[in-house]
């Protein structure tokens, strides 16, 4: 599964941004896909996840704010993301996995594919 991450960009504080990850691949709508943020500095972190078909779920920090989508028809998964702040100022990153349980969901390390990343900057 090759990922292809796209959409980031420079934004003010409140405004909105949709990331788009484009996954190879003819069994995309079993896979889990998730987005992550890494800040300089910092460690990655779980920012959203479409768990295999199923269900989403969310970071307490963006919850309400973002929102994780699929279109498997296309496969692509998209992060809408409102409300933005400086805070979420990070390159994100999607991954994919075929075989996570739902209790790894925010555990980068668990997986297997990850796209290149794309900048989101939120100016204050």
């Amino acid at each position: 599964v090759q990922l292809q991450a796209s959409g980031g960009g420079l934004v003010q504080a409140g405004g909105s941004l949709r990331l788009s990850c484009l996954a190879s691949g003819r069994t995309f709508s079993s896979y889990t896909m998730g987005w992550f943020r890494q800040a300089p500095g910092k460690e990655r972190e779980f920012v959203a996840t479409f768990f295999r078909n199923s269900g989403t779920y969310y970071a307490d920090s963006v919850k309400g704010r973002f929102t994780i989508s699929r279109d498997n028809a296309r496969n692509t998964v998209y992060l809408q993301m409102n409300s933005l702040k400086p805070e979420d100022t990070a390159v994100y990153y999607c991954a994919a996995d075929s075989s996570l349980i739902l209790t790894s969901i925010t555990r980068a390390g668990l997986y297997d594919y990850w796209g290149q990343g794309t900048q989101v900057t939120v100016s204050s």
